[in-house]
């Protein structure tokens, strides 16, 4: 595999799965601005009153995800509100002639949290053609697709592809320019590195970008070369804007339609609320303002949570946390439908690009990765938020960054009061049982991304991180022995928005590549699983009122194939869903 230089301690910020690449700023930013800094939340919800008699009556198999009464067969709905859950004897008293009775084709379980996601960085490549290893078993299937796709591409046109990753091919097998021209003669061809640290081109996109042989390589990016020659392998945000600034700018529409795709997506899976865990990074308030404006158009077919970014373009973190004050964003401000929660802070990259932060190095290599702030820096990025009352979100990836991130939350909670603002550290990949004990001792709960054993966990064994360190990936079973409340997550779109695939994996660990298990000991049950996915996750994002179905809480709920409470974790993935409603009205229909 051809590579070179990581960046150095002490450089910006790395590209991570938790900030917005330069590329994506440089394509969306303008496109997402022109929504403005205004906006009026729509509050659906005050629209429906709750009252004494339900207005919808839900009648079937029904899964309620609350151990205290696991299973109903009748739910009373009225305003968006359960007002009754049980058998229908129970809720006799609850209906009149004008309540609706729907019979749904499924069991009826809780819509499902998915409590950290990207949706704003994730509409760059939303429509290009996947590459990754869950869409191609073997890199010749990812040389076969990229071909496919330019034999239906018009001469001249960009072929693009995305979420291609060496790292899990034998090898570690990189895309040149020569095989790219062969497959694409007559189409410019850029394909996106799922680390989203390199690009791969071929000779017709150097030629739209103006890139010869003998073009110096820009700063903050190199054209990566053999022999003098260009490999089409291009390294950092540097060198791939040159290419990405040649690609043709989306319309709000586009940005619209791209934001309805995802989270009808998210909804196709169970989904009913969501965190979106880098809010700003793009457009600062125009993210949100663009939110509400749709909502208010018409209601978004999940929830948004919103996690505010610590960092915009020539800004400290003080005067971000103004920006978003000046333009109303206050802790828990919005509506029911979108509402911001959070402050987000990065402290390293991604494990599997190499630039997770860690105590040792990686393997054949001689560092463990970088932090992405000095330990003053990073103070001074979290405290803002903690003096403006936000949970805090802290993106830690290696063990290095649990240590760097948790030393930094013990010296500054103390001075910000008793307040339960449910703090939470994500992704926590690599953690040692210290940690994991001084995380609950902090209030600080994590959330896993537990695809990263699905689909990395070999790569980490075997040619990343070696078998003794990732053993020590994604400790959902630690995390509960150590008294913490997890959640379970996707980061799209390093991996896609499957809630029962990552509740699945908790349980069983089984890697994808070859079907072992990495590290039975930290398994978790099924209960625990689907915890982290419903009461737990909905806990996580201060959304009590959701997550299980009972009396009080909102009626959000999806129609399913199969009950995964009472059936085996080994087919949850394989579970399908026919419906999710939001407050009881339909929100989507596969």
């Amino acid at each position: 595999m051809l590579r070179w230089g990581k960046i150095e301690r002490g450089s910006t910020i790395s590209v991570s799965c938790c900030s917005a690449h330069p590329v994506t700023q440089a394509h969306l930013s303008e496109v997402v601005a022109s929504a403005g800094t205004t906006f009026t939340p729509a509050h659906h919800a005050k629209k429906a009153p709750v009252s004494e008699t339900a207005d919808t009556l839900v009648v079937g198999t029904i899964s309620t995800g609350n151990p205290a009464a696991p299973t109903a067969e009748a739910m009373a709905i009225s305003g968006g509100k359960i007002i009754g859950i049980g058998s229908l004897a129970d809720l006799e008293g609850l209906t009149n002639a004008s309540t609706t009775t729907v019979k749904p084709e499924g069991i009826v379980i809780p819509g499902l949290i998915e409590p950290h996601m990207h949706m704003w960085t994730s509409l760059l490549n939303l429509t290009w053609t996947d590459v990754s290893k869950e869409a191609c078993d073997t890199f010749d299937d990812v040389v076969a697709t990229i071909k496919q796709t330019a034999a239906k591409t018009p001469d001249g046109q960009w072929v693009l592809g995305k979420l291609f990753d060496p790292s899990l091919y034998p090898g570690e097998p990189d895309l040149t320019r020569t095989i790219l021209d062969q497959v694409s003669p007559n189409n410019p061809v850029m394909v996106m590195n799922a680390s989203m640290h390199y690009l791969y081109v071929n000779s017709p996109a150097m030629v739209a970008a103006g890139v010869t042989d003998q073009t110096m390589d820009p700063p903050g990016g190199t054209f990566g070369r053999a022999d003098g020659k260009l490999t089409g392998i291009i390294g950092e945000a540097g060198a791939m804007m040159v290419f990405a600034g040649k690609l043709p700018k989306p319309t709000q529409a586009d940005i619209a339609s791209g934001i309805t795709t995802i989270l009808n997506e998210c909804a196709r899976q169970g989904v009913t609320s969501l965190r979106e865990a880098a809010t700003g990074t793009l457009a600062g308030v125009s993210e949100l303002a663009m939110l509400h404006q749709l909502n208010g158009a018409q209601r978004l077919p999940v929830r948004m949570s919103t996690a505010q970014f610590a960092m915009m373009a020539g800004k400290t973190p003080d005067e971000v946390a103004a920006t978003w004050k000046e333009a109303g964003v206050t802790p828990f401000s919005g509506d029911e439908m979108v509402r911001a929660d959070a402050w987000k802070v990065v402290t390293d990259g991604s494990n599997q690009g190499r630039s997770g932060y860690f105590f040792q190095p990686y393997l054949g290599e001689d560092n463990g990765g970088h932090a992405n702030w000095t330990p003053e820096g990073l103070r001074g990025a979290i405290t803002p938020g903690l003096r403006d009352g936000w949970q805090i979100m802290v993106h830690t990836n290696g063990d290095a960054a649990v240590e760097f991130a948790l030393t930094a939350m013990e010296d500054l909670l103390p001075g910000f009061g008793t307040n339960d603002l449910r703090h939470r550290f994500e992704h926590v990949s690599f953690t040692t049982d210290d940690q994991l004990t001084r995380m609950a001792k902090a209030g600080i709960s994590p959330s896993f991304l537990m695809n990263h054993v699905f689909y990395w966990g070999a790569a980490f064994r075997d040619t990343i991180l070696g078998p003794e360190r990732a053993n020590r990936l994604d400790r959902v079973a630690s995390a509960y022995a150590a008294g913490l409340r997890p959640s379970l997550h996707s980061d799209y779109n390093v991996s896609k928005v499957h809630p029962l695939l990552s509740a699945r994996t908790a349980v069983l660990r089984q890697l994808q590549a070859d079907g072992s298990v990495l590290n039975p000991a930290e398994c978790a049950t099924p209960e625990q699983a689907l915890t982290a996915i419903t009461t737990g996750a909905a806990w996580q994002i201060h959304a009590d009122d959701r997550g299980s179905l009972e009396v009080g809480k909102r009626a959000d709920y999806a129609v399913v194939s199969e009950d995964p409470w009472t059936s085996d974790a080994a087919g949850w993935d394989k579970i399908t869903v026919n419906e999710t409603y939001i407050d009881g009205t339909l929100a989507f229909s596969a």
